[in-house]
């Protein structure tokens, strides 16, 4: 088989996940802001066009600090920060203070479950959201294969604190963070385009 085919068949099969790609230099990124991490992450940032879950032991330990920079940048290209049922509220001083453009922060309330997936893909998809963040239960691999699609149609970064791991593969990034006296520990389960783990403490 040759190699045209052989990619043909795998771009054809959406279940196949490949970890090692030579062209994820090319694929489009948002810098962290924080260099010790982008030196880590394929392409030198957060994936725009992907889904990143990011699992936390517990809430207020950094899981937000580790994206304001990035937020900022959105926020000052005119894009939307969109908060999908966030679980405290959010605090806007401090999202000023970090550079964030209040102007382009929209927060959703959604009361039932059910709507935080729609919810997501509609704004992922939309083209004039740059990221949103959601705090799910739970989402199955058919809803997150759907996030990633939309995140890959609007250019737009998908962040999920999930309460519990989905079993698939379509996340572009998966982090583990833990707080540790020095900052945040955070550890790189998973990134496209990457077969290798790492692990870091970044002062937060």
């Amino acid at each position: 088989m040759s190699a045209n085919a052989l990619d043909q068949l795998l771009r054809s099969q959406t279940g196949v996940w490949r970890g090692l790609r030579s062209e994820h230099q090319n694929w489009p990124v948002i810098p962290s802001g924080f260099a010790e991490l982008d030196a880590l992450l394929p392409g030198g940032g957060w994936p725009l066009g992907g889904v990143l879950e990011i699992f936390s032991p517990c809430l207020g330990i950094g899981e937000l600090s580790l994206l304001l920079p990035a937020m900022s940048y959105i926020t000052q290209t005119k894009r939307w920060i969109a908060w999908i049922a966030p679980p405290q509220q959010a605090y806007a001083p401090a999202l000023a203070q970090a550079g964030i453009d209040l102007a382009y922060v929209l927060v959703v309330d959604c009361r039932q479950e059910a709507d935080i997936p729609w919810s997501l893909e509609k704004l992922l998809r939309s083209g004039r959201c740059g990221m949103t963040l959601a705090w799910p239960r739970r989402l199955s691999d058919h809803q997150i294969r759907r996030l990633q699609l939309a995140a890959e149609a609007g250019s737009a970064l998908a962040v999920l604190y999930p309460k519990q791991p989905s079993g698939a593969g379509y996340t572009a990034l998966r982090l583990e963070i833990k707080p540790v006296e020095t900052g945040l520990a955070l550890h790189i389960l998973k990134a496209r385009g990457s077969l290798q783990r790492a692990s870091l403490i970044l002062p937060l």
